[in-house]
């Protein structure tokens, strides 16, 4: 059976590959539990001063994999599958004191998103774009993109981006500040492990005070928002627009809002 995460030691920094091409990469169940213990485990392990995020093949992540949370039939809570899943996994993120690299390779939506934004610092393909997609299947914005799209594009593309649902271009990412760098595809890794082993050779107890840092100038409420993301989305994906938006996107078509 194929393992929905690959982990990699090089030199070291952790290598987390999101390992679901056939599905976009888009999350399950069990690849979110994988992810969980893999922080959870690079967190106590003092060989790991790094970790790097990425996907395999041509996509980063299309966020979760609605089918599966549909099989699980219409009365699934999303804030308690939000409290379980990508609530705790984006404060491992920001609160591991090891420096996060998102090496993202192409496409990113939804809650790939949140999980791209929670990392330190974000390098990306040419060939990548950034889609908020909550809007899309009449969500809300959730795993944090709430507070930290706005915080690092600004109010106003945030609205305008979660609204239209439209891709933002790797280039436009840098321009903003929501990516560091970007990369032809064949350099995205070559550099990220460069940047990685960099840090990998730094004060890793020292950047993980500054993490504590930022997160306590920046980032304060983080939790208070997922939980109130949670609340948020519990409402939303019992409406009717959401209904529909799911619907018309496992059919591949235009949703028809009232």
């Amino acid at each position: 059976m194929m393992t929905t995460l690959l982990s990699t030691l090089q030199s070291g920094s952790l290598i987390l590959t999101f390992n679901r091409p056939e599905r976009a990469n888009a999350f399950s169940l069990e690849l979110i539990r994988e992810l969980q213990e893999a922080f959870k485990q690079a967190a106590a392990d003092s060989e790991v001063r790094a970790v790097v995020l990425t996907g395999a093949g041509r996509v980063f992540g299309a966020g979760q994999d609605i089918e599966e949370i549909k099989s699980h039939g219409a009365d699934i809570s999303y804030r308690q599958h939000l409290l379980e899943t990508y609530n705790p996994l984006i404060l491992q993120i920001r609160r591991i004191e090891k420096p996060v690299i998102a090496a993202v390779n192409g496409p990113c939506a939804g809650a790939s998103l949140g999980i791209t934004l929670a990392c330190d610092i974000r390098l990306a393909s040419e060939k990548a774009n950034f889609v908020v997609g909550f809007n899309g299947i009449g969500l809300v914005p959730d795993s944090g993109v709430s507070l930290l799209l706005p915080a690092l594009i600004g109010f106003g593309r945030a609205h305008e981006y979660t609204f239209t649902n439209q891709p933002i271009t790797a280039q436009q990412a840098m321009e903003w500040g929501l990516v560091n760098r970007v990369c032809p595809p064949d350099e995205l890794m070559p550099e990220t492990m460069k940047l990685a082993a960099q840090l990998a050779d730094g004060p890793t107890g020292t950047y993980g005070l500054t993490k504590q840092a930022f997160n306590k100038a920046v980032l304060p409420n983080l939790e208070e928002v997922l939980n109130a993301e949670a609340d948020l989305q519990e409402i939303a994906g019992h409406r009717e627009e959401h209904k529909e938006g799911v619907a018309a996107f496992l059919e591949k078509r235009i949703p028809k809002y009232n």
